[in-house]
């Protein structure tokens, strides 16, 4: 444990259980309602609604190996090439073995998949795929049904739910196990102000943190909560440069900030075409797969055409498809369009990349158990070794999904009951940052550690970053401190800094183009030097430790400690307390 907490308010109130599920995408609520079955006491805790999180926002689908012909095989290939040789197998095979039964399970709680003329589930094929195995709903309105049915699932249970609450730390016994959360509820429901929730088992499904950057598809929520609670907890993060951009975004002008359209790549999988402001197709000889290559692959043709045309964005053709099509099969996006006035029946879609999914987070096993006992993590906060360098379409709500089950599993199978004392000792507080500084954060690693970087962006960009930290710590030691006043917005700014100074620190230190992370002055891919991961961690006194593991696989998670700090480490000092 690092003694680092967020300062806020001593909880004014709390709520004991067996297990707090703190996020309500499909990781969160399908941990929830596997342990609730169990008969444990569940609390789910949810930033804003339960259906406010990432997953409503899937437009794509989920890959499993569902269709004739197609196996878990044939999916493991596809995510290994796409993961860009960092991939852990044994989790992916996990993932597509364990995936068409999880995506059946889901279907039995109530979720309904676009179906054939026959009755079976409609398949379509999104990049990196080789088959058609993605399942849809609604057309391209997949996570909104997913989120649907299982917070329909939430209620029929009659869970214990806190919405409306951000998570701030993590509570640990005398033994440094978990016992809990604190967390702030913003002034609806039953309780209001900072509180705690008591549970000897935390599962983080707090989503991503596109937030980080200035143009993301995240919504205004993503703001990495869970991988800073996870860090000032002491555990152990990994693969935080690998950040997803999706290479089709709707293109709302030069300067546009906040969460963007997405135009699912679904689309391409229906057989869209990337174009230029010419009309000619660009990816065709790039790929195999032309227009249906990774992600990280058309990402970079995209922006290599932009910089070659001195253009801010590319387009995508798909008026072949006509009305009926766009109605049917992509309603959710057409509207998006045409509410900015473009109509994709009759005119190219303009498009840029912008920043999407995080393939790191919060370092677990196959069970989803962190270095911290008792501490679990699930979706995209997490880091399960599926994703590697570069997540595969569609893959992130199965891994939600499956890796849900195999944390509840774990849960009870262990059977923690509530009882244990949370302890505080002597905690160090966070300076906090003011509200206003989320957009200079995002402007910073917009600049800096975009689609784009070099040693040289990096290098300023971790300057910029460490100038608002030391600024922090100055405002604390002035004579007549002018502190952020604790609250939510001064709270995401903070864990914003956290994570955006860890993602610019494995970024500096990965001196290599691989997935999607491109660095400009590094352009190869180098696996005998860089077929590694870089896990960070916090330390007590503030400082970020790196270090690089000694092959592609992780090794086994156990408490972080003084030993893990080996001397392939590179430890990023921070400014002295005052």
């Amino acid at each position: 444990m690092t003694g680092i907490r967020l300062t806020a308010p001593a909880p004014g109130w709390s709520i004991d259980a067996d297990v707090v599920v703190v996020g309500s995408g499909v990781a969160g609520l399908t941990t929830a309602l596997r342990c609730a079955a169990a008969g444990l006491a569940t609390v789910v805790v949810t930033k804003a609604r339960l259906d406010d999180g990432s997953t409503r926002w899937a437009q794509g689908g989920v890959a499993a190996a569902l269709g004739e012909g197609d196996t878990p095989e044939q999916h493991l290939d596809d995510t290994l090439v796409a993961g860009a040789g960092l991939c852990d197998e044994a989790a992916v095979r996990t993932l597509v073995t364990e995936g068409p039964d999880a995506v059946r399970r889901l279907i039995g709680i109530g979720a309904h998949f676009d179906t054939t003329d026959d009755g079976d589930i409609a398949l379509t094929r999104e990049g990196g795929h080789h088959r058609r195995r993605i399942a849809h709903a609604g057309g391209d309105a997949t996570g909104a049904e997913i989120s649907r049915a299982l917070v329909e699932a939430v209620r029929s249970a009659a869970l214990h739910t806190v919405e409306n609450a951000l998570v701030l730390d993590l509570l640990t016994d005398a033994e440094g196990r978990t016992a809990g959360v604190t967390l702030h509820v913003m002034g609806e429901g039953q309780h209001d102000g900072v509180g705690a929730v008591h549970a000897p088992a935390v599962v983080l499904a707090t989503g991503g943190m596109g937030q980080v950057f200035s143009a993301t598809t995240n919504p205004p929520v993503s703001t990495g909560d869970g991988v800073a609670l996870a860090l000032r907890a002491g555990a152990e993060v990994s693969d935080l440069e690998f950040v997803q951009f999706h290479p089709s975004v709707l293109f709302l002008g030069a300067g546009s900030e906040g969460q963007q359209p997405l135009v699912s790549e679904a689309v391409r999988g229906e057989g869209a075409h990337l174009v230029d402001a010419h009309g000619t197709r660009f990816m065709v000889g790039q790929h195999e797969l032309a227009e249906l290559a990774p992600r990280d692959i058309v990402a970079k043709a995209i922006i290599r055409q932009m910089q070659l045309h001195d253009t801010e964005h590319m387009y995508l053709d798909a008026r072949h498809f006509g009305a009926q099509m766009w109605e049917q099969r992509f309603p959710t996006i057409l509207a998006a369009c045409r509410a900015h006035g473009i109509d994709p029946v009759t005119e190219p879609i303009p498009i840029a990349p912008a920043a999407h999914h995080a393939s790191g987070g919060v370092r677990t096993d196959l069970r989803g158990r962190t270095t911290v006992p008792g501490l679990y993590a699930c979706g995209e906060v997490a880091c399960t070794g599926v994703h590697g360098a570069n997540r595969l379409a569609s893959n992130s709500l199965l891994e939600g999904l499956v890796f849900a089950e195999r944390i509840a599993a774990d849960i009870v199978a262990d059977r923690p009951r509530a009882g244990a004392e949370a302890v505080v000792t002597h905690p160090v507080t966070s300076p906090l940052l003011a509200p206003e500084a989320r957009g200079t954060i995002q402007r910073i690693m917009t600049r800096g550690a975009g689609v784009l970087r070099s040693a040289d962006s990096l290098a300023t960009a971790a300057d910029e970053l460490e100038d608002l930290h030391r600024s922090a710590f100055l405002k604390a030691g002035a004579a007549e401190p002018k502190l952020a006043v604790p609250g939510v917005e001064a709270w995401e700014a903070t864990n914003l800094l956290l994570v955006s100074r860890v993602l610019v620190a494995a970024a500096r230190q990965r001196e290599e183009t691989r997935g999607c992370h491109w660095r400009e002055d590094r352009p190869e891919r180098d696996d005998e030097n860089w077929r590694r991961h870089l896990v960070v961690r916090l330390t007590p006194d503030r400082q970020l430790v790196v270090r690089r593991t000694d092959t592609e696989g992780f090794g086994p998670v156990r408490p972080a400690g003084a030993a893990d700090c080996a001397a392939a480490s590179t430890t990023h000092p921070t400014p002295e307390e005052p």
